[in-house]
């Protein structure tokens, strides 16, 4: 007699497992969700299978779970990203929410009309579209937990409007940009842009920078850094410009890049030093520290990287990656000639 086909409750996972007299059965809340029941058989009949199955699925009564418990489980829960400044940004942007929403129960997201409510909620951020997105960003990933937890059935705040666009591959550092920084910049700061300039590193990356990251080659040198945002091995070429800055590091001195008093540096005071400076030289306040990536981008096709490992070294697409060189050849007269040649080499399969 075949087996029915849903001979369990609707959601439970079941899976077999090899032990010394045989096979053991374990029964799960739903696939990924809790364990509830362990048996020697494939299908439990006991009315303990069902009455466990019932209380591991049984969501909190929705008159009684509230917005900043749910909040709370989330922030104290495994689903937080491992990056301690992304961390952080959850926490603040899901505390918000929370206050926000302090006397609603969780349930409320269950019904239609909560898209126009965490709207309205981020709205108050309308004059810093970027914040207005993250507020968004962050409420969906709470409640995408809460659904994937079973605390709430579903939610309706999925693709919520954006209003920050831009592309930044339009906005590079150009020669003229760093000769105006370079002139009145200390050279702690200045050290920060070239080698931002000339390795296209994040500024994560940057500040943890150390002469032991620094390799000989049979032509000269690079640097061989794992990157901290994909955890990526990238072998970054020395340019004469990059091997000034580093055989200038203080004897003894483990960094490449230190504050003014020598210390250690974190990425906000990299690009801050950037930005203040910046602002100093009258150029554009577009541009920050992360946008050297372009002018890094340029300088590795000069020394010979193919597109596909300059791509892959920055995390873009190969047409992007083209795209930013092209765009800094063409705002960069004294290099357009050689810099587009190269890259149509490139882009024709050649170095």
């Amino acid at each position: 007699m075949p087996k029915a086909k849903h001979d369990l409750p609707k959601g439970v996972h079941r899976v077999r497992r090899k032990v010394r007299a045989g096979y053991r059965w374990h029964f799960y809340a739903w696939r990924g969700g809790p364990k509830f029941w362990t048996d020697d058989v494939r299908k439990p009949s006991e009315p303990e299978f069902y009455h466990a199955f019932a209380e591991a699925t049984t969501r909190p009564q929705p008159s009684k779970y509230m917005v900043p418990q749910m909040v709370d489980d989330f922030l104290s829960s495994t689903a937080l990203p491992k990056a301690e400044r992304s961390r952080l940004d959850l926490r603040k942007w899901g505390l918000r929410f929370a206050e926000h929403f302090k006397d609603a129960p969780a349930v409320i997201f269950e019904e239609r009309g909560s898209r126009g409510e965490v709207n309205a909620w981020r709205a108050q951020w309308s004059h810093s579209p970027k914040q207005h997105d993250v507020a968004g960003t962050h409420a969906a990933r709470i409640l995408n937990w809460a659904v994937q937890e079973g605390k709430l059935a579903e939610h309706f705040c999925h693709k919520l409007h954006r209003l920050y666009e831009v592309d930044r591959s339009e906005i590079i550092w150009a020669s003229s940009d760093r000769e105006a920084f370079n002139g009145i910049a200390p050279d702690w700061v200045k050290r920060i842009l070239c080698v931002a300039c000339e390795t296209g590193l994040r500024p994560g990356d940057l500040v943890k920078l150390t002469t032991a990251h620094v390799e000989k080659t049979p032509m000269g040198r690079r640097l061989h850094v794992r990157t901290s945002k994909r955890k990526r091995l990238a072998h970054i070429p020395i340019t004469p410009e990059l091997a000034r800055v580093i055989d200038a590091t203080p004897q003894g001195q483990l960094l490449i890049l230190t504050n003014a008093t020598g210390n250690a540096l974190t990425p906000h005071r990299a690009s801050e030093g950037v930005r203040q400076w910046r602002d100093k030289a009258s150029l554009s306040s577009d541009l920050r520290l992360y946008d050297a990536r372009g002018t890094a981008a340029t300088r590795l096709l000069n020394n010979g990287l193919s597109l596909a490992e300059i791509a892959n070294h920055m995390g873009w697409s190969i047409r992007f990656a083209a795209n930013v060189i092209e765009h800094y050849a063409r705002v960069s007269p004294d290099e357009t000639d050689a810099v587009l040649v190269k890259l149509a080499q490139a882009k024709g399969g050649t170095k």
